[in-house]
Order: C-alpha cells, then sequence, then structure tokens
C-alpha cells in the first residue's frame, strides 16, 4: 500500500491550522495535524520540501520505519518544527492503517481501556467574581473538571483571560508579538484568594487546575504550590520553564500539589529526567507537537512506570485532527489523566468534520475506522492563512520575561 500522493493545507477559518494527508495507491487517505502556532507556514514549508518528496511511493503500513526514517534524517533532531511534522505524517499513516483494518484507531492501539474520556474546560474572568460566574456555567454543562484563571489586580493583560467580557481567549492576538507586563508578586498574592473563593462556592468535589505558564522560579513556584495546598489543585501546570529539568525537584521538595508540564515538549528527552525522579504526576505533551502516535506512546509508557498519567495540551490552535486522534489515544492509554477542552467554533468544524462527540463533561470516542476526522479541502480554501504571533512579557521594569 504505497503513497501515492501528499497535500499539505494550510486554512484559517478562525485559527490557523496546517493538515497533511497521505493518499495510497488504493484510494485511502490518512490526515495529520501539523499546526504550530506562530510557526505555521515554516511547518508547511519543511513538509512541501523535505518531508513529502520522501514520502511517495513508501509503504504507509510502515509506521514504525518511515517515523525513523524521517526522525533520524533530520541530523538536527527533535526541533519543533521537525517534530510537528513527523507527528503530521505518523498520525496520517495511523488513520491509514486503522481505516485498512477497518476499524476505529483506539482498537488498533489495543483497545478501550475506558468507556469516556474525562476532560477539563478552561473558565476565565477578568475578576474572581466573573470567574466564578464562568466556573457556574460549566458546571451546569457537566463538567467535573475546569482549568481556572482570572485577572490579577494591577496587571492589564495576563494570559488566558480574554480583554473582552464574553470573548473567546486568543493568545495569539497580533500579526507581530504584542508587549504584555508581568508582575510575579501581584500574582502569587492574588491566586490563594482566588481558589479559596472557588472551593468557598461550589466545595472540594469539583477537580480545579492552574496554569502558570513557565512564568515563576522554582522557589516562587514552591511557595505558589504551597499556598494552594488547602485547595486541593488537580494540578498546577507549567509552573517554571522547563529547560532545566531539574529545576522541578526543588518545587517538589516543598509541595504535595500535583504538577503538570510539556506542552512546548518535542520529545521524550525533554521529559526524560523529570519523569524518571518522579518530580511531575502529569505529561502534557500533544500528539502533534510530540512527534504523533508513535513517539508519544513511548512517552506515556516510560511515564506509567513512575504513576505519571497523561494530560494532553488541546486547545483550538490544535485542530480536531489533534483532538480526535488524542481521544483515540485517551480512550486507549493504561495511565489517562485528563484530557484539555477548548471548543472549536462551528465554522473550525465545518472544515474539520468528526464523528467524536462531547457529552456531560467528557469525550465519547467514534467508531468510524481511523481517527474519525477529515478535512473539507473545499471548504478550507476559502479561508486562507493570516499571520498571528504570540505576545512576549516584560516586568514592570521593562525586564523581558517568560510568556
Amino acid at each position: 500500500m504505497k503513497i501515492l500522493d501528499a497535500r499539505v493545507i494550510v486554512t484559517s477559518p478562525g485559527r490557523n491550522f496546517v493538515t497533511l494527508k497521505l493518499i495510497t495507491e488504493s484510494g485511502l487517505y490518512g490526515i495529520g495535524d501539523a499546526t504550530l502556532n506562530g510557526r505555521e507556514l515554516a511547518v508547511a514549508s519543511y513538509l512541501e520540501d523535505h518531508v513529502v518528496p520522501a514520502l511517495i511511493g513508501r509503504d504507509a503500513s510502515r509506521i514504525e520505519d518511515t517515523w525513523q526514517y524521517l526522525y533520524r534524517g533530520a541530523y538536527w533532531r527533535r526541533g519543533p518544527v521537525t517534530m510537528s511534522a513527523i507527528g503530521a505524517v505518523d498520525m496520517a499513516l495511523w488513520d491509514i492503517k486503522a481505516k485498512a483494518a477497518g476499524m476505529p484507531l483506539y482498537q488498533l492501539l489495543g483497545g478501550k481501556s475506558r468507556e469516556r474520556v474525562m476532560t477539563y474546560a478552561h473558565c476565565t474572568g477578568k475578576d474572581i467574581d466573573s470567574c466564578l460566574a464562568e466556573v457556574a456555567r460549566h458546571v451546569e454543562m457537566g463538567y467535573k473538571a475546569v482549568r481556572v484563571q482570572a485577572g490579577v489586580p494591577g496587571i492589564k493583560t495576563i494570559y488566558g483571560v480574554a480583554k473582552h467580557e464574553g470573548e473567546r481567549y486568543e493568545p495569539a492576538d497580533a500579526e507581530l508579538p504584542a508587549e504584555h507586563v508581568w508582575s510575579t508578586e501581584k500574582y502569587l498574592n492574588h491566586v490563594p484568594q482566588l481558589f479559596a473563593a472557588v472551593r468557598e462556592r461550589f466545595g472540594h468535589d469539583l477537580h480545579l487546575l492552574h496554569d502558570v505558564h513557565h512564568r515563576l522560579t522554582p522557589i516562587e513556584a514552591a511557595r505558589l504550590g504551597k499556598a494552594v495546598e488547602p485547595y486541593h489543585l488537580f494540578w498546577l501546570e507549567d509552573c517554571v520553564p522547563a529547560e532545566n529539568q531539574e529545576s522541578l525537584r526543588l518545587i517538589r521538595e516543598h509541595t504535595t500539589t500535583p504538577l503538570a508540564i510539556g506542552e512546548v515538549f518535542n520529545s521524550i528527552h525533554d521529559c526524560r529526567e523529570m519523569i524518571q525522579n518522579q518530580w511531575i504526576d502529569y505529561i502534557r505533551t500533544p500528539l502533534t507537537h510530540g512527534g504523533g502516535i508513535t513517539h508519544v506512546r513511548r512517552i506515556a509508557d516510560l511515564a506509567s512506570l513512575y504513576h505519571i498519567r497523561t494530560g494532553f495540551h488541546g486547545p483550538t490552535d490544535l485542530s480536531p485532527v489533534c483532538l480526535g486522534a488524542a481521544i483515540h489515544f485517551d480512550t486507549w492509554v493504561p495511565n489517562f489523566g485528563v484530557q484539555e477542552h477548548m471548543p472549536h467554533d462551528a465554522l473550525t468544524d465545518s472544515v474539520f468534520p468528526h464523528d467524536y462527540r462531547f457529552e456531560e463533561g467528557h469525550f465519547l470516542v467514534g467508531e468510524s475506522p481511523g481517527h474519525g476526522v477529515d478535512i473539507d479541502e473545499e471548504a478550507a480554501a476559502k479561508y486562507p492563512f493570516r499571520r498571528a504571533s504570540l505576545p512576549v512579557n516584560r516586568l514592570e521594569d521593562g525586564t523581558l520575561w517568560h510568556w
């Protein structure tokens, strides 16, 4: 079953997406997601110039061999562009293989480990009261887990919170990176108040998550983890930049608040030390950025040896293709934790028809052969790429900081 053709499709139905479609000589095709927020054209160019020519004529059933060929063939390995491109190829090949077998992807991976996949929603507000209103709305929708982010007094713009009430939050908010101002002390003083208010209103049965977005030093993160211990968070996410994996050790020594990290990781080597030393509790590397199902399965297997569970990144800047494949992976993987859920809008869903569905705080996997997500190429062509960049942060004295 040789690959006859490959197409790279860049579309922007509200968000920018890069999709790879592999077509075999039998007519079967598979879809992969190569989206890399702010670097979409770089990934698309790499796919067109380097990956697609190498795929034509290859056996689509030899997924492992193709993965190794693309990984080892890139001498400077593991960069975000390379691994996103490999992730798209891998996702599409698994889609083809499951279609050829006439079964949904989760069956090909090994069958169900659970009947439904718990998700968490994003609940944000410009202040604590408006954030509580969002939590209440999502609880009514059936969510059992929510990520809570609220505006901080004295900080004009903060990650995770829309600029205007009722808007969808969009981090890539300008053609070139916007500059935001950050104050660690104001943030650290405010967050415990937020979680005290959420627990007072909603009790302790609701799972609460929070994203720090890499903005703290290890000792600051330890302070935050210790301060929110009374509110029993499901996890504290990305509390420090992870280039230095050992920084998680210091945090772990000071708090029992569970730690999650990994959405910016590209390979098992980015998280190997923190997994083996049990410095984290949840690994967040998504299929698209982590080299696809073949590679992320290795990460999940390693994590399972150390009581670490999955908690895949799932924002709207990853397409329904990635989400659909992730739901199949979530349904199968034994050490599943939770799946992030930022609902795509109706326009995106129309470009990417899919068979997974959301029901009372959970995803239910589809039963179509493959991962169950397609792309309407005619519709996609109506929405050309629009450059959009993530912001940068400066401290109040002007120093560039982590965003």
